[in-house]
């Protein structure tokens, strides 16, 4: 490993507390990196600070550092219930990862604890940790964070805890603003004095502006920091010990080129990203059952308590593959990952250098390969301008062997795969025309017979995207899909138990109950659609039709329904609307007379 040094620990204008520098001895970094040694001094000096680095350069320590000495630095002691630290991070897998490396602090800092709030745990339990042991520094993410100060009646004060707070930390600050959590950002911060320390870091910043005058920054410092030498004059993005490169492969190629690069490279740390939570599920099952003797984990964002087990079980392992969305493209440091493979480019621009970087981190080398369709090859001239990361082109590999039949094959064999593989086309097709770079990235231009294939489908699904094309190149199995049964047998009773429901149900109900299944992707929009018109059309008959009437047809519709169900006789269905009818008469007679009277 090659050590990117800016000065040691002991060369800051302000010197650091014995205890911190005997954990970083113990963590091994005997000197700064760059964007130490730049932020570090302003933030300790009571700098409000906005970091921009590029990925893998040590920005947690940049503010775990400052963080710590500001604390230690406090003429008051911090009381149990009082917080002096915030640390907000997009991912639980960036929260834990942080709050390990801070626990190397703490341990010999004993007079400060440390908490962390995430998603997937039990808050009921997270309240009681407080309680019984405090937390003067918290790590959290957006949402949980938000809602530990709605707990007030669980006897969790903390808009009173952290009147006390002294530093607040945004780490990945451009993710956090806009991906959603904007909203339980703005809450967050109306419960947080304003004298504090603000700091914010991430790889992408300076094009957000905008979103450090949200997050709270009174005048801050704008630190950017690049690479020496090429990195420094090209303002690249991604660490010059990265090698960076591209494939172009037609879409039922990729699948196979992916595999046989896979079983060449055993021994090694993949990171294998995907678009959608669908691609991962059902890509991460294929590869556990092509690429033999290597762990293959699967992780998105969907996953609710499964996570963080999985994230730390594939950080333990010295080889491996995991499958994964852009959940594991921000700030995540897992030791030693050799390459980054990009199955599918990423939505964003900014994403695909946050991607880069969970390789070639702090002076390590690494890789990273892109798969590009041929249609697609300009996104590398558009990276090269818009994010300065310049790509080198890897030819096609040779002698790469079919394993679509086989994956079809599993497919037969199980209806798990089979829907696992139509969700995730359908999946892919949605997340493409959604792409931010559409003048690359066009559905219209698409090859869906070769992304079929590529996908190893059984046919074609039907969703809006395809309706009315033909596909000539692309050839269906003969075989009844409905008959492919689940591998599980619980699962495959559950589903014998549903079809023969169907078939005792009247015909007009199972034809409803197909037509729902018509088109995934507009079901709900479809669903509001129907409810706004119905009840404008309420809302037009409410005003012509009194409420007796109303209530009259009401009942009407009731007899019909009855009738349809076979729950009354014909005779019975007559006599229930002659009985509606007399009342109707009897209320019509009735108002008719009153005007009479009143005339």
């Amino acid at each position: 490993m090659e050590h990117v040094t800016e000065g040691s620990w002991e060369s800051l204008p302000v010197p650091l507390h014995p205890r911190v520098l005997g954990a970083l001895r113990e963590l091994g970094f005997p000197s700064m990196t760059p964007v130490q040694s730049a932020t570090i001094p302003l933030f300790m000096r009571n700098k409000d600070v906005a970091a921009e680095a590029i990925t893998g350069s040590g920005k947690t320590l940049a503010f775990l550092i400052p963080l710590l000495e500001i604390l230690l630095r406090r003429e008051e002691k911090l009381k149990k219930h009082q917080v002096g630290a915030i640390i907000i991070t997009p991912t639980r897998e960036l929260a834990i990862q942080i709050d390990e490396v801070l626990s190397h602090f703490t341990k010999h800092l004993p007079q400060f604890s440390q908490i962390l709030w995430i998603g997937g745990r039990n808050p009921g339990e997270d309240v009681d940790r407080f309680k019984q042991q405090g937390g003067h520094i918290v790590v959290a993410t957006p949402g949980r964070l938000e809602d530990m100060f709605r707990r007030k009646a669980e006897g969790l004060d903390l808009a009173s805890s952290v009147k006390s707070l002294d530093v607040l930390v945004l780490d990945e600050a451009d993710r956090l603003l806009d991906m959603g959590f904007e909203a339980s950002i703005n809450t967050i911060l109306e419960f947080l004095p304003k004298q504090r320390r603000t700091g914010l870091f991430s790889a992408t910043q300076t094009q957000e502006l905008e979103s450090l005058v949200r997050a709270g920054l009174r005048n801050p410092v704008r630190i950017s920091v690049k690479e020496k030498g090429v990195a420094a004059s090209s303002t690249q993005k991604t660490p010059s010990r990265l090698e960076n490169s591209y494939m172009v492969c037609k879409a039922d190629e990729k699948f196979n080129q992916l595999v046989h690069f896979l079983r060449n490279h055993k021994q090694q740390k993949h990171l294998v990203f995907f678009s959608t939570c669908a691609c991962v599920e059902y890509y991460g099952q294929a590869l556990e059952a092509l690429v033999r003797g290597v762990q293959v984990l699967c992780i998105h964002g969907k996953m609710k308590h499964k996570r963080n087990k999985i994230f730390l079980e594939f950080r333990s392992l010295p080889s491996g593959i995991l499958v994964c969305t852009d959940v594991m493209a921000r700030g995540i440091d897992i030791p030693e990952v050799n390459w980054v493979l990009q199955y599918d480019p990423p939505s964003s621009a900014s994403a695909f250098v946050h991607r880069c970087g969970r390789t070639a981190r702090i002076g390590h080398g690494g890789s990273a390969l892109v798969f590009l369709l041929p249609m697609e090859e300009s996104y590398v001239n558009f990276l090269a301008i818009n994010q300065k990361c310049p790509l080198q082109e890897t030819k096609l590999q040779k002698n790469t062997a079919d394993l679509l039949p086989k994956l079809r094959a599993m497919a037969l064999a199980d209806r798990a795969v089979f829907e696992k593989g139509m969700k995730a086309f359908v999946s892919y097709v949605q997340a493409y025309a959604k792409h931010e770079c559409s003048l690359i990235f066009r559905l219209k231009d698409l090859d869906f017979a070769s992304l079929a294939r590529g996908f190893a489908l059984l046919k074609m699904p039907r969703m809006p995207e395809l309706r009315g094309k033909q596909f000539p190149d692309f050839e269906p199995v003969d075989v009844d899909t409905d008959t492919i049964p689940f591998k599980d047998k619980i699962r495959e009773k559950q589903r014998q138990k549903r079809l023969e429901q169907r078939k005792e149900k009247p015909e007009s109900e199972g034809r409803r109950k197909f037509m729902k299944n018509k088109a995934w992707s507009k079901q709900k929009a479809k669903r509001e659609k129907k409810k706004k018109m119905s009840e404008k059309r309420k809302r037009q008959e409410g005003s012509d039709i009194e409420e007796e009437d109303m209530e009259e047809l009401l009942n009407d519709t009731r007899l019909l329904k009855k009738l349809k169900k076979g729950k009354i006789t014909e005779e019975e269905f007559e006599k229930g609307l002659l009985t509606s009818g007399k009342r109707r008469s009897v209320a019509a007679d009735s108002g008719s007379s009153a005007s009479e009277d009143a005339s």
